[in-house]
């Protein structure tokens, strides 16, 4: 089985039900489609997996089930093992290495959307329209700020991908930019 953005969107919606929950899985999405756009991978499987990467948290949001209840369901439904390895991969706690691009892609994107997120709609405009690097890096700093954010998580998947930290967060603001009113992003204008 090879699913679809559609396969992927409705199985997040039949597991899924908040608004925050929902619009992670879309930064993620969009994040993912960016970097396999940029190293020249198959989009629509890294976009598929961002998307539905955490869609059993809602129902299954402790370490001893997620995502492991998501992965049964995703076998069950004979979902691609390079998909299910990849979510695997993001609960570091699973101890399952990230060997391909997509592993390290989806480890690096997870945390820092939520955390552009958090600094565009704490900005006067509630916007990514004109979030830098720069600001970001100043909320970084500020540990009091989105403080459930793993920084070293972030900082990890920067170094998996061997990438500079500043480099990534300036390529996942760029990639959220054109998702912005899905996102809740576009700011007080939209």
């Amino acid at each position: 089985m090879k699913p679809t953005r559609d396969d992927a969107w409705k199985l997040l919606n039949e597991y899924t039900q908040s608004a925050s929950l929902i619009k992670h899985a879309l930064a993620v999405e969009a994040a993912m489609r960016a970097y396999a756009r940029k190293y020249g991978e198959d989009e629509e499987l890294w976009a598929v997996t961002g998307l539905i990467h955490d869609f059993d948290y809602e129902q299954h949001p402790t370490l001893d089930e997620h995502p492991m209840a998501g992965i049964a369901i995703l076998r069950q439904l004979s979902w691609p093992e390079e998909i299910i390895v990849a979510i695997q991969g993001h609960a570091p706690y699973l101890g399952v290495p990230r060997t391909t691009l997509m592993d390290k892609a989806l480890w690096a994107v997870d945390e820092l959307t939520g955390f552009v997120a958090a600094c565009a709609l704490v900005r006067p405009d509630k916007s990514i329209a004109n979030l830098t690097v720069k600001s970001v890096k100043n909320k970084w700093k500020d540990k009091a700020f989105a403080r459930a954010v793993n920084r070293q998580d972030i900082e990890q998947g920067a170094a998996e991908l061997g990438i500079l930290l500043e480099d990534h967060i300036g390529f996942v603001i760029e990639a959220l930019k054109p998702a912005a009113a899905e996102l809740g992003l576009a700011g007080d204008l939209a």
